[in-house]
């Protein structure tokens, strides 16, 4: 950490690197704005077009030229540019996640929509995963900073994401780039506009196609290389203003991708854990040593790609043949905008139909060994959306006022296979007979199992004195060998009448259909009480959201029930470890609907002593909708009162209640987010100098974590408690640490502080920063949803940070100076710097990423007017590994360090041997790129 504050420290004293390009456009243009022209971005974030200087929210502005200037392609990297924001993703570049101030929604189950919402051309986007295709041509990507709902159609808890796409224009005009690069990265880009009929009606039509080798080597022969790109983009536009009163924009457009991605990385470090003193705690308590299951897995074929010692991960994987990161998508639609001036009032709508499709394909245990695998993960929304607003002045310009409507329809169906592999029979008889007799443990035995030891240890044990504890272990020995010529589970499966039954190949393969409906009417106001000078903002918003849920889950894995149902059941985990309860429902059930509605608002108070001087306070309160999990991990497995003893109790509880022993559609319900926030601002606008600093505090009710377990996805809402759970939060129970529905407050707190400058210290040269001081945490006393005991899973989070660093810089300097009357330069550098973060949703120390920058970097030769360059760009120029996301392996282990530290206390496990996986952020990357305009 101390490492992080001297580089922060640096950044801030040289300001020659930071990164925050929200001034670097003059008006609409998008092209680059110098000290002789010092223009003002003019954004649309409010609904009107005014000043980012006068605009009273925390928002930033990105011009086109800033976005060409760092390599903008997708809004991946728009993290480079905007200190709050950051976009990460792990298995699937359709499932990434936006988080501004600390939060955001974890983007791997389809059942959950971001807490920062993303609207392209005015249309929102259902899952952030589609910002990642390619963007085309861009005016400006507005970043709005905390809850949103009285300005866009729809709502979001955290914020949003406005991407505005260059409209066709009614002078003929050309453009294109051709990029070349390392990794045979290939990218085209090119477009057309001009008039179809005179001054009436224009069109614009471009096109992006991009190809590149994947960064992450495959050492399984005749597997590709991962983590590649293979996509294409084609964008058609029309522009009808017959009158100066009337315009009408329509835009369709059509992406695809057919990709490699994303590998996992095994990160270290790479060990096992164990306590000094069985009843100490504390991190002097724990000593680590070899891990004993990397080598036992390698013996089986894992082929492991670790890192050496003091690195965090290779770029390097081995995977099961066959089974590559498939990864294809589909994104298209038509949207219509309609502007009409009424006279004493302006007219909007939006209409838009949307159609995603994404299917992957996964090796989910990320190594060579087939232990786990997706076959076919095939999820697909159709979307309609409706969005009307109507806006005017009364009273002499002293009130703005805006109405507006929204209407969302959406079916989302969502079909996964999830399998064991070919196997993990042998890898679970492995586990079960070295935590049993760990001398009857043969790797090269094709069950794993030395049945003659097996039988020595059972001799053993049976001239034991009658009622040495150690006879108990007899039964479920003879049963792992009472068929030897299939020793493990093969044997239990005969045992139980069933011989013919195996694990290889089973799984379960389930199609989740979700309908769902929103309508909202909002309000947005502006009061001038003393014109110019102080205003008063007054909004409101109306939402009702409906879903409807149908689902089939058809599960294969016949040995899981069958265990489970048995005196056998202490053999259930290793196989069970993929939900083996099979289920359908459709939506006349109960639980299969459900409905709400939410006021939300805000309110903002603003005040100009001086033109160049605005300051604000503001107060709102945001929201986003409940619905359900879209994993069968959520659905309660089925318990038998014959061989569980608390079987009974569970099955006398009502029916659609938590933790019944019944799989109902209820299991899979979470509940809506809530924030209230505060926030209060200055913003300083002079020819040479501009600063925004903006202070927020925002508290989080039943917030929506979606979090990975190391096999499925666990979705909570998380919630503080007013009393004190006496360390019931942190242990592992499941039971201990409820509280009650009357004591619940929010359980996540995000509060800091942000400062965006931006400096024109001499003629072409251009200086622009932010920084961003984060304190975004979970609170003391946490439970779950509607106040039930914390997932033992969790029980790192109280009082922890949130996937957030405590301090992020960016910076950029851009300097254009003449060579000729004709020709200019340009030299261009960006960095985004920031302290550790916890990369896991879970957070294990295991998965923290040092504090780390990454640099970018252009230089270039331009003609006059920039009608055509060539420029020489490099992106993360010091080639830092770094990881965007960490998660357990799956199956590979269990433990982390802190639950081995607090396990005398708390009753989590004394001992760790869980392995690590890392979905790495890109290498360095370098090449050309040649532009023109006409």
């Amino acid at each position: 950490m101390r490492k992080t504050s001297l580089m922060i420290s640096a950044a801030l004293c040289s300001i020659a690197v930071p990164a925050l390009a929200q001034n670097q456009t003059a008006p609409q243009a998008g092209a680059e704005t110098n000290a002789e022209d010092n223009g003002e971005i003019i954004v649309t974030a409010t609904r009107r077009d005014e000043q980012l200087s006068d605009v009273p929210l925390a928002v930033s502005a990105i011009g086109g030229q800033a976005l060409q200037n760092s390599g903008v392609t997708d809004i991946r990297a728009l993290n480079q540019l905007a200190p709050s924001l950051i976009v990460s993703g792990a298995t699937s570049e359709s499932n990434f996640t936006a988080r501004i101030r600390g939060i955001g929604t974890v983007g791997e189950n389809p059942g959950l929509e971001s807490s920062v919402a993303l609207f392209i051309d005015g249309v929102y986007r259902s899952r952030t995963g589609v910002g990642l295709s390619e963007l085309g041509e861009v005016e400006r990507v507005e970043v709005l900073r905390g809850p949103q709902g009285t300005l866009f159609g729809r709502n979001a808890s955290a914020g949003l994401l406005n991407i505005v796409t260059k409209k066709p224009s009614f002078e003929f005009g050309a453009y294109g780039a051709a990029t070349y690069g390392n990794y045979d990265y290939l990218r085209l880009e090119g477009g057309v506009t001009g008039p179809i009929v005179s001054d009436k009606l224009a069109a614009k039509l471009e096109g992006v196609y991009m190809k590149r080798d994947g960064f992450v080597k495959q050492v399984t022969l005749g597997q590709p290389d991962v983590n590649d790109r293979d996509r294409y983009l084609l964008r058609g536009q029309l522009l009808f203003e017959p009158n100066a009163d009337i315009s009408f924009r329509v835009i369709g457009d059509y992406s695809e991708r057919s990709e490699n991605c994303c590998a996992g990385l095994f990160l270290n470090p790479i060990r096992n854990l164990s306590r000094a003193n069985a009843a100490g705690s504390g991190a002097e308590n724990v000593v680590q040593s070899a891990n004993t299951l990397a080598p036992l897995l390698n013996a089986l074929g894992a082929n492991y790609q670790f890192a050496p010692t003091g690195v965090p991960f290779v770029r390097r994987t081995a995977t099961t043949p066959g089974f590559p990161y498939g990864a294809d998508s589909t994104d298209y639609g038509v949207s219509g905008e309609l502007k009409w001036d009424l006279g004493g009032a302006q007219l909007t709508s939006v209409s838009a139909y949307r159609n995603y499709h994404f299917k992957t394909g996964q090796d989910s245990d990320f190594m060579a060994l087939d232990l786990l695998h997706i076959v076919d993960q095939d999820r697909r929304f159709k979307t309609f959306t409706q969005e009307l607003r109507l806006q005017g002045k009364l009273f002499n310009d002293r009130l703005d006022w805006l109405v507006g409507g929204y209407y969302a329809d959406e079916t989302l169906i969502s079909e996964q296979n999830t399998q064991y592999g070919a196997d993990y029979e042998k890898f679970a008889n492995c586990l079960t007979i070295a935590a049993l007799v760990p001398t009857a443990l043969q790797t090269s035995n094709p069950y794993c199992i030395n049945v003659a030891t097996v039988q020595g240890t059972i001799t053993t044990l049976s001239g034991l004195p009658v009622g040495d504890p150690r006879r108990a272990l007899i039964p479920a020995l003879g049963a792992l060998i009472a068929n030897p010529a299939r020793p493990g589970f093969g044997s239990l499966a005969a045992a139980l009448g069933q011989p013919n039954i195996a694990i290889g190949n089973t799984g379960y393969n389930n199609r989740f259909r979700q309908k769902s409906t929103n309508y909202a009417f909002f309000t947005h106001n502006v009061i001038d009480i003393v014109p110019d000078k102080l205003q008063l903002t007054l909004g409101a918003r109306y939402t009702h959201e409906k879903k409807d849920l149908s689902a089939t889950v058809n599960a294969t894995n016949t040995i899981c029930p069958l265990l489970v149902n048995s005196p056998l059941q202490s053999f259930a985990g290793t196989v069970c470890s993929i939900n083996g309860t099979g289920i359908g429902f459709v939506g006349t059930e109960p639980g299969t609907t459900r409905s709400e509605s939410q006021w939300t608002g805000t309110a903002v108070l603003s005040w100009k002593p001086i033109d160049e001087v605005l300051l604000y306070a503001s107060y709102s309160k945001g929201y986003k909708a409940g619905g359900y999990n879209l994993d069968v991990s959520a659905l309660d497995r089925t318990c038998n009162a014959t061989f569980d003893a608390a079987c009974a109790a569970r099955l006398a509880l009502p029916a659609n209640t938590p933790f019944n022993g019944r799989p109902e559609a209820s299991d899979l319900q979470f509940d809506a987010e809530k924030v209230t926030a505060y926030e209060v601002g200055f913003k300083l606008d002079t020819r040479q100098f501009d600063l925004n600093v903006a202070a927020f505090y925002s508290a989080f009710d039943n917030y929506q974590l979606n979090t990975f377990n190391g096999l499925t996805f666990e979705v909570t809402n998380v919630q503080g408690c007013k009393d004190n759970l006496n360390g019931g939060d942190r242990d592992a129970s499941s039971v201990t640490g409820a509280c009650a529905a009357n004591r619940l407050k929010p359980g996540v707190v995000s509060k800091g502080v942000e400062a965006e400058f931006f400096v024109y210290p001499a003629r072409h040269l251009t200086l622009n920063g932010g920084i961003t001081y984060l304190n975004s945490r979970y609170r003391n006393n946490l439970v779950g949803t509607g106040g039930r005991a914390l997932s033992p899973v969790l029980f790192q989070l109280p009082g922890r940070r949130t996937f957030s660093a405590a301090y992020t810089v960016t910076a950029a300097v851009s300097y254009t100076p003449p060579i000729t009357d004709s020709l200019s330069a340009l030299f261009y550098l960006d960095t985004r710097l920031q302290s550790d973060v916890n990369t896991g949703s879970d957070l294990d120390l295991e998965k923290v990423q040092d504090g780390y920058a990454l640099v970018n970097g252009r230089i270039g030769l331009l003609g006059p007017n920039r009608k055509w360059s060539l420029e020489f760009w490099g992106q993360n120029l010091f080639n830092k590994k770094y990881q965007q996301v960490a998660a357990d392996a799956p199956g590979q282990g269990s433990g982390t360090f802190r639950a081995v530290a607090a396990a005398a206390a708390t009753g989590l496990a004394g001992t760790a041997n869980q392995l690590y996986i890392a979905f790495p952020g890109e290498p360095r990357t370098y090449g050309v790129t040649a532009r023109f305009r006409y």
